[in-house]
């Protein structure tokens, strides 16, 4: 489980197409003090499994399904990556529960700054609007973050000085796509009451 508080804006430094698959090596120091084969990190919001690390980079595989659902197949050599590394247990949960099981690519379509922040909207999958509420969570591409305004196919999110600077949201603009993962609370509830309704799906 992760939290959403990204630890370090990391690199790609190598990216190996394997045809239905593909290795990415990523140089990020601080994620990889300690790190060890078959370790978890999330990159970009996508819990990956570390193959092996060497001199502050490490390795791993990333199958079709993942290349996918999430926006790391458009990774090339040089890009900047956040990085979080699982949290243990007894940790602070600074932000909110992020399995980084990535629910779709969101699209930035406007950024609007102000003297402290930037207020950033982001276009989004239909089926994912239901789960988006004001003030509720979000993850976007690994960043924990309280939504501001949610509407039909797009929100908003505001951005402080310290997001800006550590993480990739600071440097995307309009047509980028970004990882969003929804509150799997949220999730969770709708199918419990489905459950109930006997219809599989959420009551009305």
């Amino acid at each position: 489980m992760f939290t959403g508080i990204v630890e370090e804006l990391g690199r790609v430094t190598a990216v190996e197409h394997l045809g239905d698959a593909a290795r990415f090596r990523l140089h990020g120091p601080v994620v990889t003090d300690g790190a060890r084969h078959g370790d978890s990190i999330a990159v970009n919001g996508v819990c990956l499994t570390v193959v092996e690390t060497a001199d502050g980079e490490f390795t791993a595989d990333v199958m079709a399904e993942t290349l996918k659902r999430s926006s790391l197949g458009a990774l090339e050599p040089g890009a900047r990556v956040n990085l979080e590394r699982p949290t243990a247990v007894g940790g602070r949960l600074g932000g909110h529960i992020v399995q980084g099981h990535v629910d779709g690519v969101g699209t930035i379509t406007s950024r609007t700054p102000s003297e402290h922040w930037e207020t950033v909207e982001i276009a989004l999958p239909a089926q994912l609007a239901r789960y988006v509420v004001e003030k509720g969570s979000i993850t976007v591409d690994g960043v924990s973050l309280t939504v501001v305004d949610a509407g039909d196919d797009r929100f908003t999110v505001s951005l402080i000085p310290t997001t800006l600077a550590l993480t990739t949201l600071g440097v995307k603009g309009p047509g980028d796509p970004v990882n969003l993962e929804v509150d799997v609370i949220a999730k969770y509830v709708e199918r419990l009451l489905g459950a109930r309704t006997g219809t599989g799906e959420s009551a009305p």
